[in-house]
Order: C-alpha cells, then sequence, then structure tokens
C-alpha cells in the first residue's frame, strides 16, 4: 500500500509538471545558478517569456536587499542577450508606487541599462524595476541580469546588490 501511494504521488507531480502552462513566476527553481546564496533576485515576466516575444520584465529588489539608499539603478546583461529594450517604457515602482525619473539610458555597446530616480530611493524600501515593451531574444537560454546601484553622494562606484536569473523559452 505504501509503495503504490509514493508512485502515484511521484507520478502525479510529473504529470503537473507536464501539463502546467509554460509561464515564469517570480524566478521560478534554481538549483545549481552560480550565483551565491542570498544574492538571487526575485522577478516575473508578464508574457510568458518566449524567444522574439514582446514582453514585461518586473525585477524585483526586496527591501532587504536595499541597504542604502540608490540615486542610481543599472542593469547590466550578457553579451549573449540579443533582445532589445525601450528606454521610454521603463518605471520604477517604490513600495508599490510608481516614482518619478529624471533619465532612463540603453546602452547597447555595455550592455547595460541606467535608471535615475529624481530623488534617490530611501534604504530598507522594496524596489520594482519595470522594463515594458521588451523583445525578448530569438534565441531560448537562462540569462543573467546583474543589478547594481550608486547611492547619492556616494563614491562613484557601483554596488552589487543581487542577480536576476531569467530563462527564455
Amino acid at each position: 500500500m505504501r509503495r503504490l501511494l509514493s508512485s502515484l504521488a511521484i507520478t502525479s507531480c510529473l504529470l503537473t509538471s507536464f501539463t502546467l502552462p509554460n509561464t515564469s513566476l517570480a524566478g521560478g527553481l534554481t538549483l545549481f545558478s552560480g550565483v551565491k546564496r542570498g544574492y538571487q533576485l526575485p522577478f516575473h515576466l508578464d508574457f510568458s517569456g518566449r524567444r522574439g516575444a514582446w514582453d514585461r520584465y518586473r525585477l524585483r529588489i526586496p527591501s532587504k536587499k536595499m541597504k542604502f539608499a540608490a540615486a542610481r539603478f543599472i542593469v547590466a546583461y550578457p553579451k549573449n542577450y540579443k533582445g532589445s529594450f525601450d528606454p521610454k517604457k521603463i518605471a520604477v515602482k517604490v513600495g508599490g508606487k510608481k516614482v518619478k525619473l529624471s533619465k532612463k539610458k540603453w546602452d547597447k555597446d555595455n550592455r547595460i541599462i541606467e535608471i535615475y530616480p529624481e530623488e534617490p530611493v530611501p534604504a530598507g524600501s522594496r524596489v520594482e524595476l519595470v522594463l515594458s515593451n521588451v523583445r525578448n531574444p530569438n534565441s531560448s537560454g537562462m540569462f543573467y541580469f546583474q543589478c547594481l546601484m550608486r547611492s547619492p553622494g556616494d563614491v562613484p562606484l557601483s554596488r552589487y546588490v543581487g542577480t536576476w536569473i531569467l530563462g527564455v523559452d
């Protein structure tokens, strides 16, 4: 009887994993990523994360990761990511509310997106970087987007906050 129940449980888990729709939820499950424990950041892809499709990336920074105020957010992405971004469609939400931005810049050559809030984002805030009108790359894969930030009045060096591991199918 015990064997039958455990076989049923395993079979139902496998069947469920094959029948669920292909969506990306807040980061999914990553067992061996190479990212140090505690530095993997949550995210959400609003429109499937399919290759070549239009999407919206919600890159989240938990309040416990915001140890300092932020005057600039920098999102760095890898060379093999061949998608595109619309700087006009970038927003920042702090505690669920949109904040005004003074500048948004996509530097294709250096593979970074720079976001400048008008007012520094306070330490301990829950932050969401919303990249709308994103064109996913035509090739599938796992892409490591790094989050860096600069504090107001600080030495002009970027601080590493964490990494979002985005999967495109």
